[in-house]
Parts: structure tokens; sequence; C-alpha cells
């Protein structure tokens, strides 16, 4: 395949505009496209709701053959299939739940070259049948997607998947492209292993979508907690996560009986009462699914408000790609973890029922990672964005529950983790957390007397903290970077932040029972920025074409487009067309129905259309102002600040880390707050004026969010300290 032309990507930035209505390229789709359509093999790990999807697509309208997109669900497929059609893509699907008359109409469209993507199934795409029409056909491109299921070290592994390499070697001119959105390093090894993917054909997102606003709730009365976050996103979309079917249908009774608008879904059910129960969720004729993890990977619904996890996941993989399923639209959604020790007893039922080993030790340290995220005071994105080797993590994400409330109280436990880490060290750094637990707490169990771990000094000093303290503390001592974990064997072994704290020269500071909060979070609000009346006008027409096509709602329009087109009011298909998501196929098919509704909604009201300069992004439009609580620590540390104390003096004097106090910074000024002395923040990052003036610019070209995007664009000339307070300095001059 000969390399890309500036042509190609000129081609491909039009369909972007043209048919999918997109101004710009998200993240790293341009990077991926570019070397997709550069006829290189492409691993692509991009977030849930982060435009995966775009990245074979536009090559596939490029490319002058056929693309095969290989997908696990029928649903998926069909889905995919549907929205791709609407857009007057030529797209088929080849799998069991077509008609016989179906099938031969697809193959016919295949053979004759009228398709752009065919979507099968790993099972099927292998079958020598199907290989068979395939070499018949002119092959461009083969997207896998869910990649992560090639790996046996993936939370979701397939053997069917892992022979996709039979099915790349059968089109070498074809290039290969690989997509998910939860693989770890070592899962990311093995796909480029499989696939024949060179290193710098490697292209990784973020993992974090700063849209999910993450919360973690000691579970006390779980229906009762549920009721109420449910009532927050009254006829708003949710999904409610429970570990076992008998789970879902006793929540979905309660529910029903309360009034909600609610159905199942879990493997108990038949497929067609699957089917039809996520349909009418997708449709939007019902409001809330509640599933076991069987819901999810078949689901591309942008609207999903919430997700509710009322029972805890067995390990990080499913809780990201779970409550991935909310907001995928961009907008702000709410994520609620029940967190109850009783469940992990579930879980560590069933992974005692394995008979591998090394399957077992896999299982018990995804759910200690589990666990540890749950249990954490600190920003709840780190454990997660560290799990998936993300390098640079902001330690503020102003969107959990622990960055938003008044600091948790910690205790110091210094000595407690001595013992813990000594323990380690004179086991001989080969032995799990369980097993260290024992010897200090003085077990008799007989791992601990087979290996004379009762004759050791650490034996039995260890009484001061019961066995799930002891657990806990081990989980943040692997979380804070003092131990590591061997991923095969599950042995623990110390680093050189444990050495600082067995020596004496560093504290250890954390919490060992989750803290009840006081307050709860109001849920976020949608940046819904069209006027509310016109906005439910246009999602009742909307809902009645897609029913009439059968579609899902969203296929005609996202949400997104209905508010700007409720913001900017657009009097001509000119104007249409700058409305986000609008593309020429969308504007030939339904222009002319929203735009006579938009048109009589503001001769009704006389109202006049606004000006749209651009559609790209909506913060650009109007900046939403975020709602966060100033607690008292936070109110202290900007009193002391502004009365001259250094970044150093208050960190050593509150003994937290740096980053806490440029935390308390950030809170107060992201509840729209301004410091009555910046010259404070001036004085401390110790940069000139020019200095200070690119700082700002690069914020305002880069927004506030993440810090990585304004450090490179400083071309690191910055620390990321002194950039962590010139974005105090930033908020704060937008706020006066």
């Amino acid at each position: 395949m000969s390399s890309s032309k500036p042509n190609q990507i000129q081609n491909a930035h039009q369909i972007l505009k043209d048919v999918f209505g997109f101004d710009n390229f998200r993240s790293t789709q341009q990077h991926i496209i570019e070397n997709v359509l550069d006829g290189n093999n492409t691993l692509a790990i991009m977030p849930t709701g982060g435009g995966k999807s775009l990245c074979y697509q536009i090559p596939a309208i490029v490319f002058d053959g056929l693309t095969v997109v290989i997908s696990p669900l029928i649903s998926l497929m069909q889905d995919q299939v549907r929205q791709l059609v609407e857009l007057d893509i030529p797209a088929v699907v080849l799998n069991s739940s077509l008609s016989t008359e179906e099938y031969q109409e697809n193959l016919v469209m295949l053979k004759n070259g009228d398709i752009k993507l065919l979507f099968l199934a790993p099972e099927t795409a292998l079958q020598s049948s199907t290989l068979g029409l395939l070499k018949t056909i002119d092959i461009s491109c083969i997207a896998i997607d869910e990649a992560h299921c090639i790996s046996e070290w993936g939370h979701e592994f397939r053997p069917e998947y892992r022979q996709l390499d039979q099915l790349v070697s059968c089109f070498p001119n074809a290039v290969t492209i690989a997509l998910t959105a939860t693989a770890t390093p070592r899962v990311r090894e093995d796909i480029k292993r499989q696939l024949n993917i060179s290193q710098n054909s490697e292209f990784i997102a973020s993992f974090d979508r700063p849209n999910l606003y993450l919360e973690v709730a000691p579970k006390e009365s779980a229906y009762l907690q549920t009721k109420a976050f449910i009532d927050k996103h009254a006829k708003e979309s949710g999904i409610i996560y429970c570990q076992s079917r008998s789970g879902v249908d006793e929540l979905t009774t309660k529910l029903k009986q309360d009034g909600y608008s609610v159905l199942p879904y879990h493997a108990g059910l038949n497929n067609h009462k699957r089917a039809l129960n996520q349909e009418k969720f997708v449709r939007d004729d019902i409001d809330i699914i509640v599933a076991t993890i069987a819901f999810g990977m078949g689901i591309n619904k942008p609207d999903v408000r919430y997700v509710v996890h009322y029972d805890l996941p067995k390990n990080i993989e499913s809780y990201y790609q779970q409550i991935g399923r909310a907001g995928r639209d961009g907008q702000d959604a709410d994520c609620l973890l029940l967190f109850g020790y009783g469940d992990t007893g579930k879980i560590r039922f069933f992974i005692d029922q394995m008979n591998n080993e090394q399957e077992k030790r896999l299982a018990t340290m995804h759910l200690n990672q589990m666990l540890a995220l749950a249990e954490t005071e600190e920003c709840r994105r780190v454990p997660l964005l560290q799990y998936f080797g993300e390098p640079e993590v902001s330690e503020t994400c102003a969107k959990c529950d622990n960055c938003l409330s008044d600091d948790k109280q910690k205790s110091d436990l210094t000595v407690p983790a001595q013992k813990f880490l000594s323990c380690v060290h004179r086991t001989g750094q080969r032995f799990g957390a369980a097993h260290i637990v024992d010897v200090l707490r003085g077990s008799n169990a007989e791992k601990v007397l087979q290996n004379q771990h009762n004759l050791l000094s650490t034996y039995n000093i260890g009484k001061e903290l019961n066995k799930k303290q002891w657990m806990t503390l081990s989980r943040q001592l692997i979380q804070k970077k003092l131990l590591r974990q061997d991923e095969q064997f599950g042995g623990l072994k110390l680093t050189q932040l444990a050495t600082d704290v067995l020596k004496g020269k560093a504290p250890f500071f954390a919490m060992l029972q989750q803290a009840t909060p006081e307050k709860t979070r109001k849920a976020s609000q949608s940046d819904v920025i069209g006027n509310t009346e016109l906005v439910s006008i246009l999602k009742t027409e909307r809902k009645l074409i897609a029913d009439k096509a059968n579609v899902p709602p969203y296929a005609i329009f996202a949400d997104r487009s209905l508010q700007e087109m409720a913001y900017y009011l657009p009097h001509s298909e000119q104007s249409l067309l700058k409305i986000h998501g609008v593309g020429s196929a969308k504007l030939a098919k339904y222009g002319d129905i929203f735009l006579s509704l938009v048109i009589d909604f503001c001769k009704q009201h006389d109202l006049q259309e606004i000006e749209n300069s651009q559609s790209a992004s909506l913060q650009s439009k109007k900046e939403v102002t975020k709602s966060v609580s100033i607690g008292s620590k936070t109110k202290e540390v900007v009193e002391r600040f502004e009365s001259g104390e250094s970044i150093a003096e208050l960190s050593s004097s509150l003994k937290v880390k740096d980053n806490t106090i440029f935390n308390h910074l950030y809170k107060y000024a992201q509840a729209g707050n301004s410091l009555n002395k910046p010259e404070r923040i001036t004085q401390e990052v110790e940069l000139d004026e020019a200095q200070i003036e690119e700082c700002l610019v690069a914020f305002d070209a880069h927004g506030t969010e993440r810090l990585k995007p304004v450090y490179e664009a400083l071309s690191e000339k910055c620390s990321y300290e002194q950039l962590h307070l010139m974005r105090v300095l930033y908020i704060c001059k937008r706020n006066a």
C-alpha cells in the first residue's frame, strides 16, 4: 500500500466535516488516521467515548477497497451499521441474526464492490467460507475492535480473538488497526506482538474521562442510597450494575414498585428478552437498565448520564469499562460506587473456585487493586490512570468525591508501615500480603510454620491492627509505591521509598477506615446551553423520526446537536451546518424538519439567531462555572498562603505533600473565588513577567483540565509545580 499523500489527509478532514459533522479531530485521532492511511499496522488505545470508531471509519471511506471490522457482539455490530447507513455510508454485517434473504443481498453487494465496511464476529471471520469470500474482494483494511480480547493477560481474553493473526496473514496488503479502551502495558505489548505492530505505531490517548464525576460511598442502605441518587437524575438515562442475576431481579422489582421506568438485563433472560430490553433502553422507551456485567459491550448509547455500581466490580478494568458507558457524548455524567467489604467475600468465593493457581493469583491481585481505588483518600483518578500505565497523572481532578470534599483526616501509620515493610524484607520479598499479615498477627497457619516464619522477629508484633486493617494498609503501601507486586506470583518487593520509611527518613500517613462523607455532592448538571423548552420540542421530534426509521434517537442527532440548535437558533442550512454533528447527510435528511421547528419557535417567542463563530467546543461558547464546596482546611491554606507562608512551609507544617497544598488553592479558585493577593503566586513561581504572560496564554489556549498539554505547549520550560500555581492564577484572573 502506498504512503498517504497530503490529499488523502485533506480528504479525511473533509469527510470528518461533511459526513460526520465535526470540525476537528479529537486527541490522537488525526495521528492514528494518518498512520493507517500510510499503510502502517496500528494500535489505538483510546478511552470509551473517545472516538475510536472514526479511526477506521474515515480510512474505510478514503480507501478504494473494503474495510473488515472484527467486533465481539452482534448488537454492537448492528448498532454501528445502523449509524453508518444513517450517514449514507454503505456498511453491512454478516451474522446469524440475518434472514437468508438479507444474508444473500449483503453477499451480492459485497461481491459487486458496493460496500465500504463489513462487520464480522471473530468466529465468522475465521470460517473457511468467509475467508474464501474475502479472498475474492479487494481488502484495504482490517479493524479489530475490543482488541484487549486478544491477550491472555486481558480481563476479557477470548481464544477466538487469539487466532485473528491468521486472518491478518491472509491479507498481507491490507493495513491492520487494533483498537481498545482498556489495555494495561502488558496487554498492549501482547497485542503488538500478535499483530506485528511496531512500537512507533502505538498511539495512546489519555485514559482520563474528565467529564465523569467519580464517587465512592460506604454501602449502608444500598437501596435508599440508589433511589436518592436516581432522583437527582430524573428522566435521564442510567445503568445500575449488580454482581448477580438475583440481585438484578430483586433491585428491578423494587424500583418498578416505586414507580421507576426500569428493566433488567442478565444472562438468565433469553436472547429475545435481553435484546428487547436493551433496545427499549437505547431508544429512550425506559430510563434505567439494571444489569450484570453481561450488559455493556454491545451498547453505544451516548447520553447515559449516570452509572451506579450496586456491588463492587471484580477489577479496575471492569469498573473502567462500565463507567465508560456514561457520558460518551462528552457531557457531564455521574458514577457512584457503593462500597461494602461484604462484596469482597463474594468475589473471593469465585476466585477460590478457580483451578489454575496463577489465575487465582492474578484475580486476587486485580481485586486488591480495585479495593485500593475504593479505599484511597487521594484523587480517585490517580490509581485508576496509573493502573493503565498513564505516566503523568495530576493529583487533583476537581471531578471526584475526594478532590471536592474537605480533607479526610489521615493517621500517622509510620510504625505499622515499618512493621509491614520489615516483615516483607525478613520473609525474603517472595510472599503476598495475606501471608505477611498472618506472620504479623502470629498465625499458626501451615504456610507460616513450614517456612519457619514463626521464628522471625516480626512474628506476632502486629496485634494492634485487625486483619482487614493490615490488608488495607498493604494496599496503601502498594498504591503509594513503597511496595511493588510481582504480576506472575503476587510476591511483594520493597522500593527505595520503602527504605526511607524503614530508616525513619520519611513518615507514612494514610487512612485505614473509609470516612463517611459529611455532605454529598449535588449531581452534576449537563452543559445544557440551549432553550430548555425548545430542546424538549426537538427531542420529541427526534424520537418520532427515530421510531419511524427503526433507529435509536442518537442516530438522528446527538443531545449536544439539539442543545446547540436551541442555543444558536439557526435559520439557514449554512447555519445548521455549523452545529456540532450536522454533516451533509444529516442536513439532507433532517435539515428542513429541524430548521422549521427552530424558526417557528423563534417567531412565537420573538427570538433571533445567535452568531455561531465556532462549533467545535462547548466550552468556547459558554464557560460553565463549576459548583465546588470549600472546606475549612482549604480556607485555612489560602489564608496562610496569602499571609506569606510558602508552599514548602505549609506542606511541612500540615504534614502533607506539596501537591495537597496546590489542590487546596486549585479548589478555592475552581469555586469561583479570586485571591486578595495574587502577587503571592508570582512571588512563589519565580518567573518573569514575560514567562507569566506566556503561561496565561497557554492556559487560555489549552484549558485548565490537564497540565500536560500546557507543559508541552511551553516546551517544558516551566515545571509542573510552577504550572499548578499558574493555573490557580489564571482561574483567579478569570473569576475576578
